[in-house]
Formats: structure tokens, C-alpha cells, sequence
């Protein structure tokens, strides 16, 4: 880290093994770009620890006797202000949860020191964004699983979000470079966290980008419908009609 550069993050280590714990000092001794403010072997002492420190960044193993990696990070979720997390782990299986509850990476053991300085590249650029936001705390960018990394969109490029059960797949891009990404989160909870001003549900399954709206349309009976840029129609959803119609001033 260069002189100028932001402070490192203030980092906790969570692993119920010695060795592990002991072997990830180790990697993070060598990491300028964090700061290990303490330690713990189980989730019920890393909570107390979050609470007591307040670390920046958690790197955070699964499976622990008890209050495993999971339950410490759901524990977070209702934080307002939480640190970010990267989980550790020697388990593949546990990836789709951990994204869910808003991980930063998943890095698996026995951890290479280039993958988690990768990592931490990632929870830089997270803190970097939530610094300098200014647009009233709303969600600017997710990071979505893609084969064995993790991708980062710019809410900004998302056109559309249609829920698929307990996914919803985001819609990046428009023709030829067109791509869809599923992501492992409700559509209400995201729509909570989407500025309201450049986003807009339309139905129960589907929110769209407003800057891709062509305009409405009348179907007879009450049925109105959305025209998106790219000429498709959607059909708006009863109970949003007042909003959309809102939206045009009416």
C-alpha cells in the first residue's frame, strides 16, 4: 500500500482451528492492506468481538461447533453498520448461501495467498463505494457468482430484474451483448435497497430500469401494459398500476 492510499482494514479472524487461525496471521502479516485487531475460534466470541472492535472485514470459516460461519454472518446482516465478510472454508457447497447474505468472496482452503489478497481487493473496493456514495446510501453495485468467481455489476447496467423463486435473475446490457445473472435474493429485498428514482416495480416478478421504458399502453378493462425500449411489452401488475401511472404524472 502506497503513501496517499486509504487505511488498511481493520481485520478478525474466525476459525475454530489453532492451526488455520495461526496460518492465516501468517498471510495477513504480509498483506499491507489489512490490520488483524483480534481472533476468535467460535461464533458466539466473534460476535462479541464484532461488537467490542469493530472490524471493517471478517474472514469468517464455516463450519464451527455450535454458531457456525452462516449463523455469524446472518447475525450481521441486521447491522447497520457491518463489516465485511470473507468467508473460509474448505466446503464448495456452502457458496450459494454465502452470496446470499451479501459475502464478499469465498475463498477456500488451504488459502493461496494471491486469492485472498484478490479477496481483499474486493472488500477495498466495497468500502471505497460505500464511502463515497452520495445518493442517499441506495445499492450501486452487486457482485454475482459466475462459475468459480465473483463478477461485479453496476446496478447502473442492470435494465431489468425478474424474480425466479428464490432468485432473481438480473438483466445486463441490451442486443448482441445482452447476459443474465442469477442471483440468490428475493425481489422485495432488493427492490428495498434499489433507488426508487432510476428503478421502478411493475409487477411481483419483475422491477425495471425507468430510463428503459418507452411508454404505456392502454389493453381495455383496466389492463395496461409497458413498452420497453427494445419494442417488448410488459404487462403491469394490478397493484403497482398506481405507481407506474404515478410515474407519468397521472
Amino acid at each position: 500500500m502506497t503513501e496517499g492510499t486509504s487505511a488498511p482494514l481493520r481485520t478478525l479472524i474466525v476459525d475454530d482451528e489453532p492451526l488455520a487461525v495461526e496460518r492465516m496471521q501468517v498471510i495477513c502479516a504480509r498483506l499491507p492492506e489489512l490490520q488483524v485487531v483480534g481472533t476468535a475460534s467460535d461464533g458466539a466470541a466473534a460476535l462479541r468481538l464484532i461488537e467490542a472492535l469493530s472490524p471493517e472485514l471478517v474472514l469468517l470459516d464455516l463450519t464451527m461447533p455450535e454458531v457456525d460461519g452462516l449463523a455469524v454472518a446472518r447475525k450481521l446482516t441486521k447491522l447497520s453498520r457491518r463489516p465485511a465478510v470473507i468467508f473460509v472454508t474448505a466446503h464448495e457447497h456452502f457458496a450459494v448461501e454465502a452470496f446470499d447474505l451479501d459475502a464478499v468472496d469465498y475463498v477456500l482452503k488451504p488459502v493461496a495467498p494471491d486469492r485472498l489478497r484478490r479477496a481483499i481487493g474486493r472488500a477495498l473496493t466495497r468500502k471505497e463505494a460505500d464511502v463515497g456514495t452520495s445518493d442517499g446510501g441506495w445499492l450501486q453495485e452487486l457482485w454475482v457468482p459466475h462459475r468459480s468467481e465473483l463478477l461485479r455489476i453496476e446496478v447502473a447496467q442492470v435494465g431489468r430484474i425478474d424474480a425466479e423463486r428464490d432468485y432473481v435473475r438480473l438483466h445486463v446490457g441490451e442486443g448482441e451483448g445482452a447476459r443474465s445473472y442469477l442471483l440468490l435474493q428475493t425481489i422485495a429485498g432488493l427492490e428495498s435497497r434499489l433507488d426508487p428514482s432510476r428503478f421502478i416495480r411493475i409487477h411481483r416478478s419483475t422491477i425495471l430500469r425507468r430510463d428503459c421504458i418507452r411508454g404505456l399502453r392502454h389493453d381495455g378493462l383496466g389492463v395496461w401494459s409497458i413498452e420497453l425500449g427494445d419494442g417488448e411489452v410488459l404487462r403491469i401488475g394490478r397493484t403497482y398500476l398506481a405507481k407506474v401511472k404515478a410515474m407519468t404524472g397521472r
